[in-house]
């Protein structure tokens, strides 16, 4: 049998995705062929027990060696230092995270599990009676790392943090349309974090068209929803819960510091005599407005300024509140910042209970992830000690059921909600 000679040479191609990584370009008797051989991360020893439990992070200073070459953002399988299989997920040489692992099994990432994904997550929420707003997707709890999906009525809010997800972006949409069938979805991945995925900030209509203002219902409370230029995918979901249970300490004069758009001090109106809305942004104060007018509230007055300066020109006038409400944005973006946040929480909390009249309440959160419970906690009692004043826990509360947290995950179990009843 005549066969014909194999003459095999290899060159690196400039062929990239985002210019992060080449790959090589065979050439076999003078025709040019890409062999890719799928990523295959090999784990230095012990740092498998985290991932195994049910981690998804693969940390790059975790990996003992890495084979395979492949696109950046393609499907790795990570394994044990001793071969054994541990997950799959999409790789991006760019970040400190390595790779999300996000398949355990044998399951490859087709358009029909990304579907199943969502559905699932869908049908958790809808089992526990959600059904005109709440977070449909919670990335690595609902396992779809870096993929956050919010429904508002008929409109969809969508943010992708990561590389990999990014790529699939249509498979997203796709199964997002299929699941909800809804009037538009729009783009919120206008976060700081995709810098270090190598990813621009994004924001755009994705489907469908969205309007300026989304009603919502909360609580049986009207809010208007600015999915487009509002905090995050546009409305803090994760405290519709808590805002409800504010209701049982709102009281007299109620104090709403850091308001955004009124979700806590809508809720306070419903049982208090008057509240102050408190928020640095004009925009946020007008939102809060026509919140209050949108239900008939004539007992919610505004007030912009720095909640710290507020505070202290507050307490410089001799005002007292029966309740004070601190939910301000997170201190601390990353780990090495922990120690101003506590400083912070302890400063803005020491503050706010100089003016919480005797038998009153404060009510105060925190949604740093990197601020444990445990460091919330001591910056509150630190602000108690020196206030001179006996503080009692009347109830610690977390997010809504519908950003479930992961046993396996400290980053995915982040706000902390105190009440406190203040002697």
């Amino acid at each position: 049998m005549w066969t014909l000679p194999l003459f095999l040479t290899a060159d690196y191609s400039p062929m990239t995705v985002f210019g992060l990584y080449h790959f090589p370009l065979y050439i076999v008797n003078g025709l040019h062929y890409n062999m890719r051989m799928a990523y295959e991360i090999f784990l230095k020893k012990g740092e498998e027990k985290r991932i195994a439990a049910g981690h998804s992070w693969v940390y790059a200073n975790e990996a003992a060696r890495i084979e395979g070459k492949d696109k950046n953002g393609a499907l790795a399988t990570v394994r044990a230092f001793d071969g054994r299989y541990i997950g799959k997920g999409y790789i991006n040489h760019a970040s400190k995270i390595l790779v999300r692992i996000f398949l355990r099994g044998s399951e490859d990432d087709s358009d029909e599990l990304f579907y199943e994904r969502i559905h699932r997550a869908n049908a958790y929420r809808l089992s526990l009676g959600y059904e005109n707003c709440y977070r449909a997707v919670f990335a690595e709890s609902d396992d779809l790392p870096a993929l956050i999906v919010d429904k508002y009525g008929d409109y969809l809010s969508v943010q992708i943090l990561s590389l990999g997800m990014y790529l699939r972006k249509q498979r997203i949409i796709g199964a997002l349309v299929k699941e909800f069938s809804p009037k538009g979805i729009y783009e919120r991945s206008d976060v700081a974090v995709r810098k270090k995925e190598g990813l621009p900030e994004e924001t755009g209509v994705l489907y469908g068209d969205i309007p300026d203002r989304v009603q919502i219902t909360e609580n049986g409370i009207k809010m208007l929803v600015d999915i487009k230029r509002g905090q995050k995918t546009g409305y803090f979901l994760d405290q519709k819960e808590n805002r409800f249970a504010a209701r049982r300490y709102a009281r007299g004069e109620v104090l709403d510091c850091c308001c955004n758009s009124g979700g806590f001090s809508l809720n306070a109106a419903t049982a208090a005599e008057r509240v102050t809305a408190l928020d640095v942004s004009e925009l946020a104060l007008e939102t809060v407005k026509n919140n209050a007018e949108l239900n008939g509230f004539r007992n919610i007055q505004t007030d912009c300024g720095d909640v710290f300066e507020k505070l202290r020109a507050y307490k410089a006038e001799g005002k007292t509140f029966d309740c004070v409400i601190l939910d301000p944005p997170a201190f601390c973006k990353s780990a090495s910042e922990i120690q101003d946040a506590c400083r912070g929480y302890r400063n803005l909390n020491l503050s706010a209970m100089k003016l919480v009249k005797k038998g009153g309440f404060l009510i105060t959160c925190s949604c740093s992830r990197y601020v444990t419970p445990q460091l919330f906690e001591k910056a509150l009692t630190e602000a108690a000690s020196a206030s001179g004043r006996r503080v009692r826990v009347a109830e610690t509360r977390t997010q809504a059921p519908d950003h479930p947290a992961l046993l396996s995950s400290e980053d995915t179990h982040y706000l902390k909600f105190y009440v406190l009843h203040m002697e």
